[in-house]
């Protein structure tokens, strides 16, 4: 299938990808067609195609591997060895989608304000799901960074346990003013004792759960002093950081995982989310021919909510 881009989101994957730092697996060499966060409007089909037509708008789920090992035919093929979203093809007025199972019909979502939802949040409503057991009544969440995909992990957090306290942890002001208009209990500077403040806010205790969306040695720092016992750390962001870890460095039994991404399924509930009214993404729009000026918007920090593309 033809997609004529209505949006292409852009990620801080997109800039690691730019410098250098992220290594592009066998087969891609530079130059690339970036853009891994798309939604827009079926321009042409190929023959076999039985689900979508000319018009529909879609977003796409960029999330696809190989489609025949063992992760792929449980339902996950973000997690596939074949890393073909790092070239998905979005920031171009036109991209070419192989099979209508990366479609997704937004059912009168605005595609431009959809566009986000592919990654900014189905990324961190995985990781949200993965610490859901965690999160009984009254407990609380730590969400490390709100920037494209913490503005997203508010709203996600609220619609889908409304009864947990959520503690928004960024070094902008901006940000966490931001946070405070999207439902967060608490607000903690992270250029100071982020980690002990938590621990003050939650009594002692510490968070039940941490999503850190920065993952710098930094934020895994502030992850590991702010869990508290018998909870989970869920390491999303790609800033290369480590987390030492030990029996005795820790709270005792505290879970320590990765999230990566989100599958087919997942993304549908995302979109089902945004139909609902429970999730909005804040977007700030930027012509084709301004790509690098919105990739280097982002890499200075300077992105309220999510840089969207419009060719």
């Amino acid at each position: 299938m033809l997609i004529r881009v209505a949006g292409a989101g852009v990620c801080h994957s997109d800039l690691h990808i730019r410098s250098g730092e992220f290594p592009l697996p066998p087969g891609f060499e530079m130059p690339l067609t970036l853009g891994h966060e798309n939604a827009g409007y079926v321009e042409a089909v190929g023959p076999d195609v039985q689900r979508v037509k000319r018009g529909d708008a879609v977003a796409v789920w960029g999330g696809r591997g190989c489609g025949s090992c063992r992760i792929c035919r449980q339902g996950d093929e973000q997690c596939c060895n074949i890393a073909l979203w790092v070239a998905a093809g979005g920031y171009a007025e036109f991209m070419h989608v192989p099979s209508e199972r990366f479609l997704v019909k937004l059912d009168g979502l605005d595609p431009i304000a959809a566009a986000p939802l592919a990654d900014a949040g189905l990324t961190p409503y995985r990781a949200i799901k993965k610490s859901l057991p965690y999160l009984y009544p009254g407990a609380a969440v730590a969400v490390l960074g709100i920037g494209g995909l913490g503005h997203m992990a508010m709203q996600i957090l609220r619609a889908l346990t409304p009864s947990t306290r959520v503690i928004a942890v960024d070094v902008s002001e901006d940000r966490l003013e931001a946070a405070t208009q999207l439902g967060a209990s608490d607000v903690v500077d992270a250029r100071g004792d982020a980690a002990a403040e938590i621990v003050r806010l939650t009594g002692g205790e510490g968070a039940q759960a941490v999503i850190d969306l920065v993952g710098s040695d930094a934020s895994l720092r502030t992850a590991a002093a702010a869990t508290g016992r018998k909870g989970i750390i869920v390491l999303v962001g790609l800033a290369g950081g480590t987390l030492p870890y030990s029996f005795l460095g820790m709270r005792s039994e505290c879970t320590v995982t990765s999230s990566y991404w989100g599958s087919y399924d997942e993304f549908e509930e995302v979109l089902a989310l945004a139909r609902g009214g429970s999730i909005r993404a804040t977007v700030r729009r930027y012509s084709l021919d301004q790509v690098n000026e919105a990739l280097d918007s982002l890499a200075r920090g300077q992105v309220q909510g999510r840089a969207v593309v419009t060719p």
